[in-house]
């Protein structure tokens, strides 16, 4: 397996990471601030870690 698809994997489990934090819990309908710090934080490194496979494998 090449580094280019381990880095799109690390990708796609960060991306699902991002997901799973944004969503709100049935309970308390409301995000709060760290919810979304977290969640962007998780997005960025899915966005890096995800274009840094596709230039790897091209």
């Amino acid at each position: 397996m090449t580094s280019g698809l381990v880095l799109l994997l690390l990708g796609g489990f960060l991306l699902g990471g991002a997901w799973s934090v944004w969503r709100v819990d049935e309970d308390a309908p409301v995000r709060g601030g760290p919810q979304v710090a977290f969640a962007a934080v998780l997005l960025a490194a899915a966005l890096i870690a995800s274009a840094a496979g596709i230039l790897r494998l091209v």
